[in-house]
């Protein structure tokens, strides 16, 4: 029987955790746990990535779409290094993930060529902890803090293992030192309730409001029979935040769509004539789009105090969590529906909706968003969505209506290109029985989308529902304007590539669409397919991605009769 090791605990310590998997690059510094991890049958699997940065995002999208701990694994130097944008991704959008990386200090004066200070490099991404587990007895207690730290702050966090810790025997009493698991993955530490004065204060204040505006982020995941319920009660119109977007069904008539530089006119609208504000687990960084100082009374629910008044000053702060606390606002707040209030948002959301009808406006040679519009009709239940960054947001804000049911998740704070193909792929094998879609632009499969492929290649024939569409909008753009006007210069024309072609060449499926008439019958075609497709899109690079204006989105001279209804 081979040699208990120190690699051989970190396994089980995985195992503990409920870690379903880890995404990493194998090295030299962190092979020992890798070589564990393969010893271990796939409980937990190991994933290798193409390159660290997607290992990264594969666990910070597992993160996103199961509410776990998303693991991964680099060695020291380069390799850590690459981490960092995935990271960085968690800590921006508050969702916990635990990062080990191996050490090999074997080498001249202590020291390896690829030696980086990883606590200094680490040190800022995974602020809330940086350990080493120097001796084979700290190391289940350093994992085990490792995993609360990032459970109790929805945050990355990082242990370094030594790779002669890694390889060390174990003694049975090693296991003496093994913590006891204080809080479940995917779960909170605790049931967090605002005081009773706060709720009091807060039910005062939506109940004298005429223009009740609810702004929805990615804290009201959970709540959505509690906000549609209040917002019923107060008729209040309801946006969402880009990273809010699947929380509410969008095709509720009260519901404005995202807020934002990507959102639409309905919701800018909405903040422009608003009363009174609540905020629902939102922590939307488009503050030009937020109503004007002093137009408002402000009450903002949030499970993380520290983002009370981050964007926008607030009169009652409501630190709680998202469900329980508007359960709690729902049996304080009297039934004071303000019907034209409603019914003006109403009609705002009716007219952005038809304007949206833009999709099919002619263009060279296809129209970006009526690709989206088309995929809107077409939308499997129970789907995933993994989108990029770059034009395909916008497209994807305004005129992608998600179900209840589907999960979309996007690099939304830190806004980093490449993310989606690494998203669907930890999306993917979490749940290999649902539908994943990839939304991208051709610069983000450039960047990290087209290797990620050869992994999707690796693994498809193991789901029992092989669906898994890559969506590239390919409009040969590097400019990044987003006018309407044509790229400049040699240096913003990306260079094409045949992206059908290549899923083909590994075996998945591949379409390519350049008319109009036929996006539908492509999207039927790849939504079909018994293997995971991509679906090239040549759209027109020149359709303006214009933002609305907020200085002009004002629904209170709106009114028919020039003031809201009182009556209830």
């Amino acid at each position: 029987m081979a040699e208990r090791t120190v690699a051989d605990l970190v396994v089980e310590r995985l195992r503990a955790w409920r870690v379903p998997r880890a995404f990493g690059c194998p090295g030299a510094a962190i092979d020992p746990v890798v070589a564990a991890l393969n010893r271990a049958g796939g409980d937990p699997e190991f994933v290798p990535a193409r390159h660290g940065e997607t290992a990264s995002f594969m666990a910070s999208g597992h993160a996103k779409f199961t509410g776990e701990i998303g693991v991964c694994l680099a060695t020291q130097g380069p390799s850590a290094v690459h981490l960092l944008n995935g990271l960085y991704d968690a800590k921006l959008d508050s969702k916990p993930v635990v990062a080990i990386v191996g050490e090999d200090t074997s080498g001249p004066l202590g020291g390896a060529y690829e030696e980086i200070g990883l606590s200094r490099l680490l040190g800022d991404v995974c602020n809330q902890f940086v350990r080493y587990g120097r001796t084979p007895a700290q190391v289940p207690a350093v994992l085990d803090q490792a995993f609360r730290t990032a459970a109790a702050t929805r945050s990355p966090t990082c242990v370094v293992l030594p790779r002669e810790v890694q390889v060390a025997s174990v003694p049975d009493l090693v296991a003496q030192f093994a913590g006891v698991m204080s809080a479940t993955p995917g779960e909170p530490v605790a049931q967090v309730l605002p005081h009773d004065t706060d709720l009091a204060a807060a039910a005062s204040l939506l109940g004298m409001g005429n223009r009740v505006a609810i702004l929805v982020g990615q804290g009201g995941h959970g709540a959505a029979a509690e906000i549609v319920a209040l917002a019923d009660r107060l008729g209040a119109g309801v946006a969402a935040s880009l990273l809010g977007k699947p929380v509410l069904d969008e095709r509720l008539p009260f519901h404005a769509g995202v807020l934002g530089e990507v959102g639409t006119t309905a919701a800018a609208q909405l903040m422009g004539g608003c009363d009174t504000l609540l905020m629902v687990g939102t922590n939307n960084p488009w503050t030009d789009y937020y109503p004007m100082p002093g137009q408002v009374r402000t009450i903002q629910i949030d499970i993380d105090g520290r983002r009370i008044g981050n964007r926008y000053p607030v009169d009652v702060p409501l630190v709680g969590d998202a469900t329980e606390t508007l359960r709690a606002l729902l049996a304080r707040v009297p039934d004071r529906p303000r019907r034209a209030w409603r019914e003006t948002v109403e009609a705002s959301v009716d007219r952005w909706r038809q304007a949206a009808a833009r999709a099919a406006e002619p263009a060279e040679p296809v129209n970006p968003q009526l690709v989206l519009h088309e995929l809107s009709a077409r939308m499997p239940r129970e789907a995933a969505v993994a989108v990029d960054v770059g034009s395909v947001v916008y497209w994807y804000a305004r005129h992608l209506e998600l179900p209840p049911g589907v999960a979309a998740h996007l690099c939304g704070t830190l806004g980093s290109t490449g993310c989606a193909l690494p998203y669907a792929v930890a999306a993917k094998l979490a749940r290999p029985d649902r539908p994943v879609l990839a939304l991208a632009g051709d610069g983000a499969m450039q960047l990290n989308g087209l290797a990620e492929l050869i992994t999707v290649a690796h693994h498809w024939r193991e789901w029992s529902d092989p669906r898994l569409v890559v969506l590239v909008l390919n409009n040969r753009d590097n400019s990044g304007v987003g006018d309407g006007r044509p790229a400049a210069g040699v240096a913003n024309r990306r260079p094409d590539v045949p992206y059908a072609g290549w899923a083909r060449l590994l075996g998945l499926h591949g379409v390519r669409v350049d008319r109009p008439e036929l996006v539908g019958a492509a999207w039927d075609e790849v939504l079909a397919a018994d293997r995971p497709s991509v679906l090239e899109a040549v759209v027109d690079p020149t359709v303006a991605r214009r933002a609305p204006e907020p200085a002009m989105a004002d629904l209170r001279g709106l009114f028919s009769t020039g003031e809201p209804d009182t009556t209830g």
